[in-house]
């Protein structure tokens, strides 16, 4: 399943690859990417019980969708050009996993409270 994420007016393609078949995640040691040259972002598929053996149905889906605000997340940095640009190349606040997965893990509370207020 191959889907398009507009981001800031640049659409983004999303593939999922299994992290046995995809030589970056393995690699790296990753469960997702964000590539900026490429408009494209990868997850895995948290099916793949070679992986991802120990979730049960409701875990791999509610981690495949913290995995994909993730890289949204990095695509909207890096389209914004935050991730390279925020103070210095290395250790820039923009490229910072903790910062990225705050964002991500937190939307879905954030857009919450937004609406219970209706300030949105």
């Amino acid at each position: 399943m191959v889907k398009t994420v507009n981001i800031l007016g640049t659409e983004c393609r999303i593939e999922v690859h299994k992290r046995s078949e995809d030589e970056c995640m393995k690699k790296n040691g990753a469960d997702g990417y964000c590539s900026d040259d490429g408009k494209l972002i990868v997850i895995a598929d948290t099916s793949e019980k070679e992986s991802f053996q120990d979730m049960t149905d409701i875990e791999q889906s509610a981690y495949r969708k913290r995995l994909l605000r993730h890289e949204i997340t990095h695509a909207f940095l890096d389209e914004s050009g935050l991730q390279h640009c925020s103070s210095v190349p290395i250790g820039a606040w923009a490229r910072h996993e903790e910062m990225v997965d705050w964002i991500a893990i937190q939307f879905p509370k954030m857009i919450k409270a937004f609406e219970s207020v209706n300030a949105l």
